[in-house]
């Protein structure tokens, strides 16, 4: 009983996300027949250099990229083939996703911009979630008073307070120095294990790449699984 057969393939209840014979193009060929599988409380990274399909091979992960070939599957449904309302609350629901820019609430402070979050999920702000970003002292600041640093640790903070069950990260710690990109990865690999989640990281820096369960490299149009 414990498994569900989906395209002739087993998935067991432990796999959270599955992408199978992912495809895309767009003025020249950027990858071909992807798979790769996802599984809860697992960071995955996706390295490979600029130009390789890295983000966008994230983008059709998240939900964000409709591939020209292959599905993603997500609680036993191919989140492609669902209505658009359904996608949407899948995104809404299950998947955070954590952008290089913050995308923050200009003009509002920090709390205000978690409260948000707040809100649209139901979830409550968890005071434990800010201490880990040491962001605990800044929440009454507006966004305009804190740092580059403190703003990009504020954006996953709010990612986080909705409780998504996977996290897809595009280069979270590119604009961080080594002790703040520590405090990040660190509150991420606490929060999928607390929460029974999943991380899929895209990353430039191998130090970060290599911190994840596995390491995937892209380049000549596939992915290669390094550790």
């Amino acid at each position: 009983m414990g498994e569900t057969i989906i395209n002739n393939s087993p998935l067991t209840e432990h796999k959270i996300l599955t992408c199978k014979n992912i495809s895309q193009s767009f003025d020249y060929e950027l990858f071909k027949k992807i798979n790769l599988e996802l599984s809860k409380q697992e960071s995955i990274s996706i390295i490979g250099a600029s130009g390789s399909g890295k983000s966008t091979l994230l983008n059709i992960m998240s939900s964000l990229l409709k591939p020209m070939e292959g599905s993603v599957v997500f609680n036993n449904k191919d989140i492609y083939k669902l209505k658009q309302k359904e996608l949407l609350e899948i995104r809404r629901n299950y998947f955070g996703i954590i952008f290089q820019a913050h995308y923050l609430f200009r003009g509002f402070t920090a709390i205000e911009n978690l409260n948000i979050a707040e809100l649209l999920s139901g979830e409550e702000i968890d005071s434990e979630l800010l201490k880990d970003l040491k962001i605990d002292h800044t929440i009454n600041q507006n966004v305009g008073e804190l740092s580059g640093g403190q703003q990009q640790r504020l954006s996953i903070a709010r990612v986080l307070t909705k409780k998504p069950k996977i996290i897809f990260a595009d280069e979270p710690t590119g604009n961080l120095d080594k002790d703040t990109a520590k405090i990040v990865m660190d509150t991420l690999f606490k929060y999928i294990k607390e929460n029974d989640a999943a991380l899929v990281l895209v990353t430039h820096e191998n130090d970060i790449a290599f911190s994840c369960d596995k390491v995937y490299k892209l380049e000549q149009l596939q992915l290669q699984e390094l550790k």
